[in-house]
């Protein structure tokens, strides 16, 4: 099996058996490895939500991404991971991204993809607009996003 990429900013969905499928078969000392996965919620701030639509600046999200997984692998002893973020229109329950991380043994991967999740989250150049009902909003990050990413010992660039 080939090597994946790192970082993929895609508008198709993606099939997390095969993805950890690969991440395993990348490094034989592999003995865990930690997943998340983030879906559309169909409510937003007490608001429903018909679609969320992403935008990125292709070249430099996939920089943003890879400086951010360079970090992990500085900070936990990982051997490898994956991200993979959708952008266009995206409707509830779609998925949205998936951070995976493999070492060997789980504290290391769950940390990492923690890590790795809390940093998407608020430094990852990404434009959200919701549709409501009451019409179309610009989704910014939450404090509570800038308090996970300080946990580990990061700024948010947000405030």
């Amino acid at each position: 099996m080939s090597v994946n990429p790192r970082v993929s900013i895609q508008t198709g969905d993606f099939d997390l058996s095969t993805e950890v499928a690969a991440l395993r078969e990348q490094d034989k000392r592999v003995g865990a490895v930690c997943s998340f996965i983030g879906t559309v919620r169909d409510r937003n701030d007490g608001q429903s939500i018909r679609t969320m639509e992403l935008e990125h600046y292709p070249g430099m999200t996939e920089k943003a991404i890879e400086a951010m997984i360079d970090e992990a692998f500085k900070r936990f002893n990982i051997y490898a991971a994956r991200v993979i973020h959708r952008v266009g229109l995206l409707q509830p329950l779609d998925q949205i991204v998936l951070v995976a991380v493999s070492s060997a043994h789980r504290g290391e991967s769950f940390q990492a993809c923690e890590f790795l999740m809390d940093y998407l989250k608020t430094q990852a150049p990404f434009w959200k607009k919701e549709q409501t009902p009451e019409g179309a909003r610009w989704v910014d990050a939450r404090e509570s996003d800038d308090a996970a990413l300080a946990k580990w010992g990061i700024e948010s660039r947000n405030a």
